[in-house]
């Protein structure tokens, strides 16, 4: 039984969604083209992924339906600006729509300015890791702060950029190469000298994406706070819960200091720091130790107090107050998921009333969507999706967040 006023008045209860994963057709994008390059690490390509760019209307009327109050999705730079220095005018009163959807339902709109995917032409040429890639993405910032700015609530710069350190230690050796040799097979085919995407990065590069994606988060941060000074604005991150058993201090700690650490100390000069959460590591003397217990889709323990343990961690660590950008549960059984929603946010309840302060919370995600390589096999919606209809359905697990915000808004 929850108890009403455990969160702050002005908490923000939403969920979260993608672009690429979720729009559909986003072909002038670099993950499209990785998606349809041979060889391919991605397991099927996205295309007409669940049609939310036509479907949006009623994707927000059942977001608003749940009782939450804020939506954050990310506006797909690829269709604002397909072609270097074209700007495609309805892109850009496509998401003014949306936006405005937003509100007239009563939802916060949450914006992340780069979800992974970026123009096609912009990975041609250097991607995140060409000299002007800091300045380009600003100018995309520049835009979309021009149209929807002043209706929005809160600002993501970035998502992940710290992604694929955390899969590192996760991918079986030979997807490195399946991806060295898709990048190269990319860069091929576009005429250019390399091919990057943000969520495809090759292991030697990580420490050179890394200092690029910190220079760009500041840049594009200027670029917003440039149009209101006075939006939150901030990085989201991946982060595990890393747990410590007796001798494995050592080892937790290095793993923090590769994967979380510098972003933490980059969110010191930020509004929050965005946490994404999905699992708890929990590391002994001798490496990483997999504890009994049921098991989510990734391969770890299901475990709820793994938010809280994250959240606590990146508060510890930046000094900022915590935005939960991304909190879910890779799972076939949504039984598992009705029940982790609600015991993962009492133990946030009581993270906050230990004194950690936490903007608000946006469930991963609205509804079964395109998980990158991966594809549509990984289940995390709230919302069943027909892969012929794209009807969706709503699983238990969507009453089950709605009745628990309702007791505690």
């Amino acid at each position: 039984m929850t108890n009403p006023g455990r969160f702050p008045r002005d908490f923000l209860w939403g969920v979260a969604v993608a672009g690429h994963q979720n729009e559909g057709g986003n072909s002038a994008s670099d993950i499209w083209f990785l998606e349809n390059v041979e060889p391919s690490l991605f397991r099927e390509p996205s295309g007409d992924a669940c049609r939310a760019y036509d479907l949006w209307p009623d994707d927000l009327d059942r977001v608003a339906g749940m009782g939450l109050n804020a939506f954050r999705f990310s506006v797909e730079w690829a269709r604002i600006e397909p072609a270097r220095g074209e700007v495609a005018t309805a892109e850009l009163d496509h998401y003014d729509e949306l936006v405005d959807g937003c509100l007239a339902r009563g939802l916060a709109p949450v914006v992340t300015f780069n979800h992974f995917a970026a123009p096609h032409w912009f990975a041609a040429s250097g991607s995140w890791l060409g000299v002007d890639a800091a300045a380009l993405f600003a100018a995309h910032c520049d835009r979309v702060m021009a149209r929807i700015g002043d209706r929005i609530a809160a600002g993501v710069t970035l998502n992940e950029p710290n992604l694929e350190q955390l899969l590192q230690d996760k991918l079986p050796p030979h997807i490195e190469q399946i991806k060295l040799d898709m990048l190269a097979a990319a860069a091929r085919a576009a005429g250019s000298d390399r091919y990057y995407a943000a969520n495809v990065i090759p292991a030697a590069a990580q420490e050179e994406f890394r200092d690029a994606f910190t220079i760009v988060h500041r840049t594009a941060k200027a670029a917003i706070k440039a149009r209101r000074s006075d939006l939150p604005v901030g990085v989201s991150i991946a982060i595990a819960d890393e747990v410590a058993l007796p001798g494995g201090e050592e080892r937790r700690d290095a793993k923090r200091a590769r994967v979380y650490d510098h972003w933490l100390e980059v969110a010191r000069d930020d509004d929050f720091i965005g946490v994404q959460n999905y699992e708890r590591i929990s590391h002994g003397p001798d490496g990483e130790v997999v504890p009994e217990g049921e098991r989510n889709g990734m391969g770890t323990v299901i475990e709820p107090a793994s938010l809280a343990g994250a959240v606590r961690y990146a508060y510890e660590r930046s000094g900022v107050p915590v935005f939960v950008t991304e909190h879910g549960l890779q799972c076939d059984d949504d039984a598992q998921r009705a029940a982790f929603i609600p015991a993962s946010l009492d133990l946030l309840a009581e993270e906050i009333a230990a004194g950690t302060p936490v903007l608000g919370y946006c469930h991963w995600t609205l509804m079964d969507n395109f998980e990158w390589i991966f594809g549509y096999g990984p289940k995390l919606g709230l919302l069943a999706v027909d892969r012929d209809t794209m009807a969706r359905t709503a699983k238990p697990s969507a009453a089950v967040l709605a009745d628990y915000v309702r007791r505690e808004r």
